[in-house]
């Protein structure tokens, strides 16, 4: 077997098995990465690419960077995670920081963009109760159309496309696009 039918033997195993055992909710392009280094990834074939999704911004600071592996290592090898019904020794450190960095008065560490995209959501709406002095549950959140922000109620409500939302709801009240 030459290598361009065992390479297309292993990609269409790659894909297969995905469109068999995986949920259809998204459409990735037909590459099969297995590894990057900063802003590159590459291929079962080795071929190189520039990372611009960045995997929507989850790893902005390139992939597999020495510094923070040595950073992660060094930290999981004290404390993996812990819940946020316990204090630990860093997480007051970080929230003191980020707000001297940014000016904040308060910080809200989130896990995903969704959870902080409905974290905002809340905030917005907060605000226009208690600020603008908005009837109780009349608050209105404006999208623009096009948008994408996670794959939760609250988020698919806000979409406008039918392979995000059909056969979900009933969704958030007073999301407008």
């Amino acid at each position: 077997m030459n290598l361009f039918n065992s390479t297309k033997r292993f990609f269409t195993t790659y894909l297969a098995k995905e469109a068999k055992y995986g949920a259809h909710n998204y459409k990735p392009l037909p590459v099969v990465l297995n590894r990057g280094i900063g802003p590159y990834l590459f291929d079962i074939n080795n071929k190189k690419y520039f990372d611009f999704l960045s995997a929507y911004s989850a790893v902005n600071q390139g992939h597999c960077h020495p510094r923070l592996i040595n950073v992660i290592t060094n930290q999981v090898t004290k404390l993996t995670l812990t819940s946020r019904a316990f204090y630990n020794d860093k997480l007051g450190e970080y929230e003191e920081f980020m707000c001297n960095t940014f000016g904040f008065d308060k910080l809200l560490p989130m896990n995903t963009g969704v959870e902080a995209a409905e974290t905002a959501v809340k905030l917005a709406r907060k605000w226009g109760y208690e600020i603008k002095k908005i009837k109780e549950n009349e608050a209105v959140i404006l999208f623009p159309e096009g948008n994408f922000w996670g794959r939760s109620i609250a988020a698919i409500s806000a979409s406008i496309d039918p392979s995000s939302f059909e056969n979900y709801g009933p969704f958030v009240p007073n999301f407008e696009k």
